[in-house]
């Protein structure tokens, strides 16, 4: 009677386990980017919510090795594996198929009940075409621009570190260029449930055999292994899943040293765009194990974001430009821009809230209601904006009546930037520049005052708020003398810089380049 009472026991508890399971669901936010029109090469960065059935979900882990011949590869992977494995406990709790793809190492694991599982499942009856080969390219990405050059193999280490990272691969017996024996031990692999495979058509019959229709890789090196390894995603974009990236958890092989010249962390983000634009979306860790997106701890880059939507100064080019040569390279960048649909909205605009800092070049739109909101919310955290040019009058009209389900914010200008902005004179009337702050203010840093110059009309902005400290001024002749820059401490409490400069002429000086980076820099230093 006893045996039969925990028989039935059992059996009632395996049911309701296996009926949990059936009815799991991972609730995804997946990132992607399209073209603000056709050919523009501008993007809006977008989200969209899915429900994925967790017994139709795979997460293979790739090339997370026990050591690389990349003394700081092997650091970032350091770093990242807990969490990762903390994902992977928790997607495999609730369903998913775990598979660990260590790519050359399939010897160590000869014996695994992971890797027999994986040689035993079923053969399928159709493979999509290559599955077995790496892929390079997908039809999508002929036409992109591959934004880093990795040609040098992407090792960032310093001479110094590399050479004593290699004598202690030697010490170990470890092949130098290759010295990966297994998977790192800070990712446990669950012998009851997960596979073990490096081989294309192993995974594909594993998917194949459990009904898998949605694919998520995470892993080392996005750029070359997670995009092209016979199960990375292009490969899985190819054979037709709906295959996403999960973006925290990965690294890149790039050296600061090469093309484009940005940071590690910079070039991963890069890397990113790319995969969000031309092959699939992505997704982060924080969606499955909560708390926040996950970050290396040396990337202490502050994230700006740039709302550009103004059709007079072209900042639409002039600005992406100016962030690719200046600010790229110690930045996190987000671009939001204009919808060609409507353009007083602001497709993404519900993700400013994760910048440090926002730049504004916006002139007179009236936003739905919603996106306004996100950046008077953003303002009045008392995160640190950057207007120029436009940015005065951004959220207001000349005349006329803002339309339904639209509003307007009149006095941005004065409420965030402590200016007056009311006209301007003439493009017939050449400004005058000179600098007003002779205390080395930082926003003049490396600025030559007999070489400030304006391409566009001089703004009637006086008088300005008493508290703005005014570091640069314009006259026109027969005029008073206008305010042109200065920053501003907001009643919130954050910083804003503001210049009426910004005219498609004014990007080409060195003057205005180095004047906007020093705003950047000096209104993020605190953040």
């Amino acid at each position: 009677m006893k045996t039969a009472v925990l028989t039935l026991t059992f059996a009632l508890t395996f049911a309701f386990v296996s009926a949990t399971q059936a009815q799991e669901r991972f609730q995804v936010q997946l990132r992607h980017q399209v073209e603000t029109k056709p050919d523009s090469a501008r993007y809006h960065r977008l989200e969209r919510d899915e429900a994925w059935d967790a017994n139709k979900t795979a997460i293979i882990v790739c090339d997370m090795w026990d050591s690389h011949h990349c003394y700081r590869a092997v650091q970032r992977e350091k770093e990242f594996a807990p969490r990762l494995n903390e994902v992977l406990n928790d997607a495999r709790q609730r369903g998913a198929t775990i598979v660990h793809s260590p790519s050359g190492c399939m010897n160590a694991y000869a014996e695994h009940p992971g890797r027999q599982r994986a040689k035993d499942a079923p053969a399928a009856t159709e493979y999509p075409t290559d599955i077995s080969k790496w892929c390079y390219q997908i039809p999508a990405e002929e036409a992109a621009a591959y934004p880093i050059d990795q040609t040098d193999g992407g090792e960032d280490d310093t001479p110094e570190e590399h050479a004593k990272w290699e004598k202690q691969l030697a010490s170990e017996g470890r092949n130098v260029k290759q010295p990966w024996r297994q998977q790192i031990d800070l990712i446990q692999i669950d012998p009851q449930a997960d596979y073990i495979s490096d081989d294309g058509k192993e995974i594909w019959n594993l998917i194949n055999d459990h009904g898998i229709e949605h694919v998520i890789l995470a892993g080392v090196h996005t750029n070359m292994c997670v995009l092209g390894r016979p199960f990375g995603l292009r490969r899985m974009k190819l054979a037709g899943m709906n295959v996403a990236l999960m973006r925290d958890m990965t690294d890149t092989m790039y050296n600061p040293a090469a093309k484009p010249f940005v940071s590690h962390f910079s070039g991963t983000d890069l890397i990113i765009d790319h995969i969000e634009r031309f092959v699939c979306p992505t997704l982060t860790s924080d969606q499955f194990v909560g708390g926040k997106t996950f970050r290396f701890a040396a990337d202490k880059r502050p994230h700006l974001a740039l709302l550009i939507n103004e059709p007079e100064y072209q900042t639409e080019i002039t600005l992406p430009r100016f962030v690719e040569d200046h600010l790229r390279r110690d930045h996190r960048i987000s671009m939001f821009f204009g919808s060609e649909d409507n353009p007083d909205a602001f497709p993404g605009i519900e993700m400013l809230p994760e910048a440090d800092a926002m730049l504004v070049s916006v002139r007179r739109r009236t936003p739905p209601t919603k996106h306004l909101e996100v950046i008077r919310n953003f303002v009045t955290s008392g995160k640190p904006v950057i207007g120029i040019r436009t940015a005065s009058h951004a959220f207001s009209l000349r005349k006329g009546d803002v339309p339904s389900g639209s509003a307007d914010w009149p006095a941005f200008d004065a409420e965030v930037f402590g200016g007056g902005y009311t006209n301007h004179y003439g493009n017939d009337k050449v400004a005058t520049l000179s600098v007003v702050d002779k205390s080395d203010h930082p926003i003049l840093k490396g600025i030559n005052a007999n070489e400030l110059t304006s391409s566009g009309s001089l703004y009637i902005v006086s008088p300005v708020n008493a508290k703005a400290k005014v570091v640069i001024e314009g006259v026109v002749e027969g005029k008073a003398a206008e305010p042109v820059a200065w920053t501003f401490e907001r009643v919130d409490g954050g910083r804003s810089f503001y210049s009426s400069l910004g005219a498609a002429g004014d990007f080409a000086t060195a003057p205005f380049q180095q004047l906007l980076r020093n705003a950047v820099v000096w209104a993020t230093k605190a953040q």
